[in-house]
């Protein structure tokens, strides 16, 4: 098969199994994209969901951009971006000529509150799948309680959230990296003083 072809069919997949917007498309990019085409590694979904998170736009189609472009350069990001979005597009267009014949009937209402819960359980899914990963040290637990406690207390964007987060992010980072030096500069100079005492 193309190359191309299987990158449209595979996002394409993915966009008509997600209900529930980019937070619940996780488990399936992680089924389809890390675990049976291998485009990416879980470390670098997450690397994806949280640039496309920051980036303007839907998240869902920004980290489908971010895995074709990846994967097979721009025209990979395009594909798969058109890829993802084209069962939404056809799925809108039908429902939007239907939905005002058939909103007021119980059964649709009743359908509707379904899905919903179904998102719901989507949505707490890739939380979990997002926890795991991105809370790896005391300081990223840190940081994840510094800005759930901002964000109840405080009326902000949610774009100083990230862009604080990011920087602390860097700055825990560089320390680290300065501990690191340290620590290899130590047992350098222990080993060059037993060195001289034999």
């Amino acid at each position: 098969m193309n190359i191309y072809l299987d990158l449209f069919l595979t996002f394409s997949k993915v966009g008509v199994m997600t209900f529930g917007g980019g937070y619940a498309m996780l488990p399936i990019l992680q089924r389809e994209v890390v675990e049976k085409k291998h485009w990416a590694t879980e470390e670098e979904l997450m690397d994806y969901y949280a640039i496309g998170q920051c980036t303007p736009g839907v998240i869902a189609v920004n980290t489908a951009t971010f895995i074709g472009k990846k994967f097979k350069g721009n025209a990979g990001g395009i594909i798969a971006t058109l890829g993802v979005v084209f069962p939404s597009i056809l799925i809108i267009l039908v429902i939007a000529s239907l939905i005002s014949n058939f909103s007021h009937l119980a059964w649709v209402q009743n359908a509707f509150a379904g899905i919903r819960v179904c998102v719901c359980i989507l949505i707490i899914n890739a939380i979990i799948s997002l926890w795991k990963k991105a809370l790896v040290d005391i300081w990223t637990v840190l940081i994840f309680i510094a800005v759930f406690v901002a964000s109840v207390f405080l009326n902000l964007s949610p774009i100083i959230y990230v862009v604080a987060a990011g920087i602390l992010g860097i700055l825990l980072q560089m320390k680290k990296i300065r501990a690191a030096g340290k620590a290899a500069s130590s047992e350098e100079k222990a080993s060059g003083t037993e060195k001289e005492d034999r």
